[in-house]
C-alpha cells in the first residue's frame, strides 16, 4: 500500500500572510484557525478535492528557482487571460525562468515562489484527454 500525502509544505518568510494570499487565489479556507503567533499555518480546499498546503515559518531567505512548483488552470467559465489578470490584481509577478515561448505563464507568488497558469479550464484539459484516448 503506498502513503498518502498529508500535506504540501512551503517555508516562508510570513506564513499568515502567505497563507492568505493563496487563500485567495485558490478560494479555500484554512484547515483551523490559526493564531497570531502561530508559526504554521494550514490551508485546505474546501471540497476535500485536494492535498491541503501548510506554510511554515523560516529563517533563511529563498534563493534560486522553486524545484517543485504548482501548476493552475483557469476555472470553469472563465479563461487564462481572466486569470492571469486576477493573479497579478492579487499581488503575483510574472517571472522568467527560461522557459521561453510557451502556452502557459511563470508567475511568482509575494515570496518569490513560481507557479504556472495554464491555459486551458479543468473542462477543456478532460475534453482534450478524452478526444486523445478516443483517437479524435
Amino acid at each position: 500500500m503506498a502513503p498518502v500525502v498529508s500535506q504540501l509544505t512551503i517555508d516562508s518568510a510570513d506564513p499568515h500572510a502567505l497563507a492568505r494570499w493563496w487563500l485567495e487565489v485558490l478560494d479555500w479556507s484554512y484547515a483551523w484557525q490559526p493564531a497570531d503567533d502561530d508559526d504554521e499555518i494550514e490551508i485546505a480546499p474546501p471540497d476535500g478535492g485536494a492535498t491541503n498546503w501548510l506554510f511554515l515559518k523560516v529563517s533563511e531567505v529563498k534563493t534560486g528557482k522553486n524545484r517543485l512548483h504548482v501548476d493552475l488552470r483557469p476555472p470553469n467559465g472563465s479563461d487564462q487571460s481572466a486569470e492571469l489578470d486576477r493573479l497579478l490584481g492579487l499581488g503575483a509577478t510574472r517571472v522568467d525562468i527560461g522557459q521561453g515561448d510557451v502556452p502557459w505563464h511563470v508567475l511568482a507568488d509575494p515570496e518569490g515562489n513560481e507557479f504556472c497558469l495554464l491555459r486551458g479550464t479543468p473542462d477543456q484539459a478532460a475534453a482534450a484527454l478524452a478526444a486523445e484516448a478516443s483517437g479524435t
